[in-house]
């Protein structure tokens, strides 16, 4: 058993195409989500950067973040993946980070 196995592989799954609105209003389609509810450190960076390595260009990864330290750690990220935060957003009782694969 690895270090990150405690989860199988449906953590991270295209989205039934979810078309989200960011704060500014603009429509984004989420080509891919990613439960991380219930991880700490680094398991949700871990598997945003892998998430974001498979991407597209142009794709949208939400990643659904109950850890607050996890929450802060993922937009710095953003730079080294190539990628853009576009938003953080506070759902009931987590966060949904949307970035977008440059």
């Amino acid at each position: 058993m690895g270090l990150f196995s405690k989860k199988n592989d449906s953590t991270a799954h295209a989205a039934p195409a979810a078309t989200v609105t960011l704060p500014d209003g603009t429509l984004v389609t989420v080509a891919q989500q990613i439960n991380c509810l219930g991880d700490s450190c680094p398991r949700p960076q871990l598997m945003t950067k892998k998430a974001l390595t498979g991407a597209s260009s142009g794709d949208v990864v939400e990643v659904m973040i109950d850890n607050p330290t996890s929450m802060e750690a993922i937009p710095p990220m953003m730079k080294d993946l190539a990628s853009t935060h576009l938003a953080t957003v506070r759902a009931d009782r987590y966060w949904r980070v949307l970035v977008r694969k440059n």
